[in-house]
C-alpha cells in the first residue's frame, strides 16, 4: 500500500497538533505545515481580540491550505498538516477545495483535480 500524499493532524486548540505534526513529519522525512501560519491578517486581528472566527472567516484560509496541499502532493512531496479542522466541512475543503471537485491520482501516482461529471445523475 502506498503512503498517503498528506496526513492531517487535527484537534482542539492546545492539544499538541503542531508538536505531534512536526515530530511525525520529521520522523517520516516529510514536509510539515502548521495551518496557523497561513491565517490572513484579518483573522489574526480577530483572534487577537478574542473574537471567534466564523465559517466565512475560515473558508479562504482553508482554501489556501487546500492549494498548498494540492501543489505539494502533485509535485510528489508528502506532507503533514497540523490544523484544527474540527468540522467535516472544513476537512472537505482541505481535501476537495471549495468547488468540491475530488482529488485523484494519475498514473504516475500524483494527485490531480478531476473534472465534474457532466452527467451527475448518470449511473
Amino acid at each position: 500500500m502506498a503512503a498517503p500524499g498528506a496526513v492531517l493532524v487535527m484537534g482542539v486548540s492546545g492539544s499538541g497538533k503542531s508538536t505531534v505534526g512536526a515530530l511525525l513529519a520529521s520522523e517520516l522525512g516529510w514536509k510539515f505545515y502548521d495551518a496557523d501560519d497561513y491565517h490572513p491578517e484579518e483573522n489574526l486581528q480577530k483572534m487577537g481580540k478574542g473574537i471567534p472566527l466564523s465559517d466565512q472567516d475560515r473558508i479562504p484560509w482553508l482554501c489556501t491550505l487546500h492549494d498548498i496541499l494540492q501543489r505539494e502532493v502533485a509535485s510528489g512531496q508528502h506532507v503533514v498538516l497540523a490544523c484544527s479542522a474540527l468540522k467535516k466541512v472544513y476537512r472537505d475543503i482541505l481535501i476537495q477545495g471549495k468547488d468540491g471537485a475530488p482529488l485523484k491520482r494519475d498514473e504516475s501516482g500524483k494527485e490531480e483535480k478531476t473534472a465534474e461529471d457532466p452527467r451527475p445523475h448518470h449511473l
